[in-house]
């Protein structure tokens, strides 16, 4: 399978590391017109000139910074709504400022994002958008709940976008990676296994914290990164509103 993004406008938000910069790095290598975004203006620009893309640093988390990214690019064919914050606290310990923040972070990006370039999709008769949601979507992980509600609220979205669509040539779809080796997540696992070196604290995070795993190890960006660049093709014009797993088989169920 061939897959040609040439011609095709691409913005991942979230883009200047892990999944994000993953993705953006393989919509490039198939054709597509890549925007990268990130907070991080330095960084945006380092990973934009690396691949060839535009960079367009703003913080898609409010509603600021999406009216600025979407006046630089008012139009794109493939909107991958990758941005995303994480943290672990434990559920009754969560104050409602932080309940707001990963919400308007993780949700009411894609949200906002969405309502702009969907319906300019729709009117041009071609248009993939893609929320990267997690397997926490169905699996709610204990000590962090909240990051677990804000990715089962995409699937809602990405199925109710879809629906709204139909017809139009215009496909909406949610990913669901599994643990993945991101630098926050490196972060995460290391904190947890302090003494450790990195190889054998993955081992343990895996056996200890993640067992059901049918891979056994972090899953790597690019592998995430290959399933979004098929659902962004021409080849996937069948698959909408569906939430689709690259979890290494981590969660328990046949189906999302």
């Amino acid at each position: 399978m061939k897959i040609d993004l040439s011609g095709r406008i691409a913005l991942i938000t979230g883009s200047t590391a892990g999944i994000g910069e993953a993705t953006a790095a393989a919509l490039a290598a198939a054709g597509a017109d890549v925007v990268v975004n990130g907070r991080n203006a330095d960084r945006v620009d380092e990973v934009a000139k690396r691949l060839g893309a535009r960079g367009i640093a703003a913080d898609v988390g409010t509603a600021e910074g999406v009216a600025e990214l979407v006046a630089q690019v008012p139009d794109v064919d493939v909107l991958v709504n990758n941005t995303g914050i994480f943290a672990a606290t434990p559920v009754f310990e969560i104050p409602d400022e932080e309940w707001l923040r990963i919400y308007q972070v993780n949700v009411l990006s894609g949200v906002r994002l969405a309502r702009h370039y969907t319906p300019r999709m729709t009117r041009r008769g071609w248009g993939r958008v893609i929320f990267v949601s997690s397997e926490s979507a169905i699996q709610t992980p204990t000590e962090m709940v909240h990051y677990g509600m804000t990715k089962t609220a995409q699937l809602a979205l990405s199925r109710g976008m879809a629906q709204e669509v139909a017809g139009t040539g215009v496909t909406v779809n949610s990913v669901l990676p599994g643990p993945t080796l991101t630098e926050g997540v490196r972060e995460f696992v290391r904190s947890l296994y302090p003494d450790l070196d990195f190889a054998e604290a993955e081992r343990r995070f895996m056996a200890n914290d993640r067992p059901t795993s049918l891979l056994g190890r972090l899953i790597r960006p690019e592998e995430v990164a290959n399933l979004i660049t098929y659902v962004a093709s021409d080849q996937a014009a069948a698959t909408t509103g569906g939430a689709l797993r690259v979890d290494g088989g981590v969660a328990n169920s046949i189906v999302p």
